[in-house]
């Protein structure tokens, strides 16, 4: 059993035909997908997948993106966020179209998960478009009925920049706890000046929570740095990353 095990390990993961179903804006530059995917074998909550675009002329792009949608939902949605110059990117956002064809592969990522299994209070803290995974964490303990207690805290610009900022506000309550951080401009009357994250933003340990952290580099390892000054535990802490990819 060991060896079938090592062999399903090194087994390349097939490259799937996916469709688009469905598609929305979440802010004016980043797009929610919603792709139905053929044979998907199911994911966990905070995992991601690869894509591949292949052009007329045999031109072949790659890139990553996490998944938001919970398990069993019954199709994959990923929101993808416009780099200026970028040729994936764009053609996702602007011009991919209902019925189009794309290849996904995955799903990729065993660290970065949580599922209704992990019972205990859960602490999120998600950069700009880093909040994609932590949705999906969010997304599944709704669905699976789990009552352990979450709290959000999504860093972002500006009000245009947040994703699911309609959703996430719905979502405060029975449990789960959602701070939005802006950096840049705050609506009118907001509670918080804007200004970077600070530690006055992380709760502290008292609960001693699994956390999730993801973002762009500098902010990942920011965040990772003010939690344990905190008192976290760093064991408990689980990061993703994700840097400049000329999408």
């Amino acid at each position: 059993m060991a060896r079938a095990a090592v062999r399903r390990r090194l087994t390349p993961l097939p490259w799937r035909t996916a469709r688009l179903v469905d598609a929305r804006a979440e802010t004016p530059t980043a797009r929610t997908l919603v792709l139905d995917v053929e044979d998907w074998p199911g994911h966990l909550a905070g995992q991601h997948v690869d894509i591949r675009l292949t052009a007329a002329d045999g031109y072949v792009a790659r890139r990553t993106y996490s998944i938001a949608s919970a398990p069993d939902v019954g199709h994959l949605e990923l929101t993808v966020q416009l780099v200026p110059g970028g040729e994936v990117s764009a053609f996702l956002v602007e011009d991919y179209r209902i019925g189009d064809p794309l290849e996904v592969r995955g799903p990729l990522g065993g660290w970065f998960v949580w599922g209704p299994m992990l019972d205990g209070p859960v602490l999120l803290v998600g950069g700009g478009s880093g909040v994609v995974p932590l949705m999906a964490m969010l997304r599944h303990r709704r669905d699976s009925g789990n009552a352990s207690p979450f709290r959000l805290v999504y860093s972002v610009r500006r009000p245009a920049d947040a994703y699911y900022r309609a959703e996430l506000e719905a979502k405060s309550g029975d449990g789960i706890e959602v701070t939005i951080v802006y950096t840049r401009k705050a609506p009118d009357g907001w509670r918080r000046p804007p200004h970077r994250l600070t530690k006055a933003d992380l709760p502290p340990p008292d609960d001693s929570p699994r956390v999730y952290v993801c973002g762009p580099t500098p902010f990942v390892e920011s965040v990772a740095t003010l939690l344990i000054d905190l008192g976290h535990d760093p064991v408990q802490i689980r990061t993703e990353r994700f840097g400049p990819t000329g999408e």
